[in-house]
């Protein structure tokens, strides 16, 4: 431990500034300013090398959390990026999107504002990246065995990328035309800009691992032909089913899926458009659901030159502090004020869209909504506040049911659970020999650093059937969850 009393000396957590609201919804870069590292290394200095660390159990990947905080309070970034990798492959993806249940577990954050761990890990890996610490490790011995992951989102790569380093013959398919699942088409590019994927990519292929995109199992090739090609299958397809809102006007033109509107933003930035096909440029728009991916939906909006955007969420407003029902080490669930609510926008809680209201030519003009009340029985009405407001864009952010079954899945004959999710062992096999699945696709929508977790494990996995005396990590049972 570099400062035993760091913590009492640094009591104020820093962060990095976001870069003006004036400026940064003019461009898609990320909205963080640069940070000074000697900042970073004095916040790293406030982690109390705990007896009993409980980030580690707040961390789906267990990350070493307080050997590479001491690390850069030491100026040692390049052990810390070794202790870093040790348990998470691609940090710079965590250290961005992560929601940190290692902070909401932090001994510290008892009594005082937790240590920064986020963003020492981001800053970390960074650096690395900066330094050219980051190199592939290509196996020195190859198995001949061959592994077909499904899906290339942060499950499937994680696991492709321990499998490859394992000296399996590695081929992620994809059905879009480029790798990388909701970090590609799904995460904006002012949260996480695609060239820390690109790179990530990059050092998989000179690892060994294969990529082919544009591929549909099922459909492009069947699942008896890719069983055929491959000893063992890893499904990391993803929960990418969204879920819908069923009321009166769902048909008028204008109201679309989160994910229908996202990606062609993304699109854009990839140089595919010129302009996307969904826009909000000029529009009211109206994003049901409060979560990250509504936020996602507005500060896209904000950049597309909206004229309001109102976010709607059924949920009471979560209070601004940790509820004695959630005490410490928990994950709780409190008011977050994200970049994008930064930018403008209104937030109203405690509503339901009872009907979309269309005009002549079938496009919403507006929303009729109603306050509810949260009872025993559910959500309900309250009388006397029915009221519309005006939308010619609605985005439906409201989460996601499980997997696709249609194609893939059916043909394969795994089992499901009762929500309609692939059941996997301890091992993470499903009920047909020689078929895995890791991430989404058997957890339920859930965090990418239980998507990284899980890929990590669900290679363990795949490693000990095909009978290989790999140094791989020993998988986490499917049904371990952490303190969240």
């Amino acid at each position: 431990m570099g400062d035993p009393k760091g913590f009492l000396k640094i009591t104020e957590r820093e962060l990095p500034a976001h870069r003006p609201v004036d400026v940064r919804i003019q461009d898609w870069r990320e909205v963080y300013e640069d940070f000074d590292r000697g900042t970073v290394t004095k916040q790293a200095s406030r982690c109390m090398d705990c007896g009993i660390p409980f980030c580690h159990n707040g961390c789906p990947l267990g990350n070493l959390i307080p050997e590479w905080n001491d690390l850069v309070h030491r100026h040692d970034w390049g052990e810390a990026i070794e202790r870093l990798h040790a348990t998470n492959n691609f940090p710079e993806f965590t250290g961005r999107l992560c929601p940190a249940p290692c902070e909401s577990a932090c001994v510290l954050g008892i009594d005082q504002p937790a240590v920064t761990i986020k963003n020492v890990e981001v800053s970390i890996i960074d650096r690395a990246w900066e330094e050219g610490w980051v190199r592939p490790q290509p196996p020195a011995v190859r198995t001949g065995k061959k592994v077909a992951v499904v899906g290339s989102g942060p499950a499937g790569l994680a696991a492709a990328q321990q499998l490859t380093r394992a000296g399996h013959d590695v081929t992620v398919y994809e059905r879009a035309d480029r790798i990388g699942g909701l970090l590609r088409y799904g995460i904006p590019e002012f949260k996480m800009e695609k060239r820390h994927l690109d790179r990530r990519l990059a050092q998989m292929a000179a690892e060994g691992t294969r990529f082919r995109t544009g591929i549909d199992i099922g459909t492009d090739i069947t699942v008896k032909e890719l069983r055929a090609e491959n000893d063992a299958v890893l499904l990391a397809g993803g929960a990418t089913r969204s879920r819908d809102l069923p009321v009166p006007g769902r048909e008028l033109d204008g109201v679309h899926q989160a994910m229908e509107y996202l990606p062609l933003a993304n699109r854009v930035q990839e140089g595919d458009y010129r302009d996307p096909a969904i826009t909000a440029e000029g529009k009211d728009v109206v994003v049901i659901g409060g979560g990250d991916t509504g936020a996602d939906c507005i500060g896209t909006a904000h950049r597309q030159g909206a004229r309001s955007v109102t976010q709607l969420e059924i949920m009471p407003k979560p209070p601004a502090k940790r509820p004695d029902h959630q005490p410490w080490p928990t994950m709780p669930a409190v008011y977050k004020v994200t970049s994008a609510h930064e930018e403008g926008g209104k937030r109203v809680y405690s509503v339901n869209t009872v009907e979309f209201l269309g005009d002549d030519q079938g496009r919403v003009r507006a929303l009729k909504l109603v306050d509810v009340e949260r009872t025993d029985s559910g959500f309900e009405p309250v009388p006397g506040t029915e009221r519309e407001i005006p939308a010619q864009l609605v985005t439906l952010a409201m989460g996601f049911v499980g997997p696709e079954k249609e194609g893939m899945v059916e043909d394969l004959g795994v089992e499901l659970d009762g929500r309609g999710n692939v059941v996997r062992d301890g091992d993470y096999a499903t009920t047909v020999d020689g078929v895995f699945c890791a991430g989404d696709m058997g957890r339920g929508q859930s965090l990418i650093v239980w998507a990284i977790a899980e890929g990590r494990s669900a290679a363990a996995g795949v490693d000990r059937y095909l009978g290989a005396d790999s140094a791989l990590p020993t998988a986490i049972p499917p049904t371990e969850r952490p303190l969240v």
